[in-house]
Formats: structure tokens, sequence, C-alpha cells
């Protein structure tokens, strides 16, 4: 089974990802790790390294088509980027996670212990960025949820709840 989890920053796909790898055994790729771990090597906090994603096509296009390419040749994975189920053409199931701008905020100044001001301003730069980006690169409309067999809120369920709801859906998938 190959499953997709996508979102804005903070909505909670990691630790989706993360829970349902832990409960299949599944094997977990996270391509928001692979850009933040880029940017680290290059001394820049993710809104810089967004501004030269921007220019630079080759940094987004590395990190897609390597999703593109763990996807189409694994099983029992789970994918969570942003674009992951645009990119993975033969998933099982897609996940798109979503939840408020205020708590994605909270979330990423949690994570990143960071005021929740700045966090609020650095997600808002980073969203825009990455709109932009999947836009001329691929003609990616991120706002464009139709192609997500699962679309759910994370502020309204919760992590446990989530990953239960989840879990059922690839539980009935499986046994089909």
């Amino acid at each position: 089974m190959r499953i997709t989890i996508s979102g804005l920053p903070g909505s909670g796909t990691t630790s989706l990802g993360k829970a349902l790898a832990e409960e299949f055994g599944y094997r977990y790729v996270s391509a928001g790790e692979v850009f933040r771990d880029l940017a680290r090597e290059r001394g820049l906090d993710l809104a810089s390294f967004g501004r030269i994603a921007e220019d630079d096509s080759s940094i987004d296009r590395l990190i897609d088509e390597r999703q593109k390419e763990i996807g189409q040749q694994s099983d029992d994975i789970i994918i969570e980027g942003r674009l992951a189920g645009r990119m993975v053409d033969n998933a099982d199931l897609r996940i798109w996670l979503i939840a408020g701008p205020e708590c994605r905020a909270r979330r990423i100044a949690d994570r990143d212990i960071q005021d929740g001001e700045t966090a609020k301003a650095v997600t808002i730069e980073r969203e825009r960025s990455e709109a932009h980006r999947y836009m001329t690169y691929y003609g990616i409309d991120i706002s464009d949820l139709s192609w997500y067999d699962i679309v759910i809120s994370s502020e309204t369920f919760g992590r446990g709840p989530l990953v239960t709801i989840v879990v059922t859906a690839i539980k009935e998938l499986l046994h089909r």
C-alpha cells in the first residue's frame, strides 16, 4: 500500500505519517525533512531557503522527483509532503490535512520554539512561496483538493481521533 499525506505547514502531516508508519510497519518518507535538511546545510532558515528555491527550480524538482521515484518503486510506504498526493501517481490513498492558520501557527511556534506572531508570519510567507513555485514549476494549484481521497481537519479531531479515522480507512482498503 502506498499512502500520501499532504497539508499546509503545521497541519499535522508529520505526526499522522509517523503514527501510521508505526501502526502498519510501513516505511516513512518526509519531503519536508529533505527541504529542511537542505536549508540547514546551507545555513538558512526555511523562509530564506524558500526564496532561493523560487529562483532555483532544481531544489524543488530534486525533492519532488525523489518522492515520485520512491512512491513508484516502493510498497508499504507513507510519503508525507505538500505535493506527495500529486507526485505519487500510483498512490492507493491520498490524504490532505487541514487546520486553521492560528492553529497551524501555534503548532509551528511550539515545534520551532518561536513566538506565535513570528511563526504566523513565517508560515504565511512559506505558503505564498510554495504556492507560487508549485504553480510556476508544475501548474499545480495547491488549493485544489479534488485530488485527495480524504480531506480531514486535524484541528477538529486532534492526533488520536485523526489516527483512528485514517487507520480505519486504511484497514478498509486493505480488506477489499
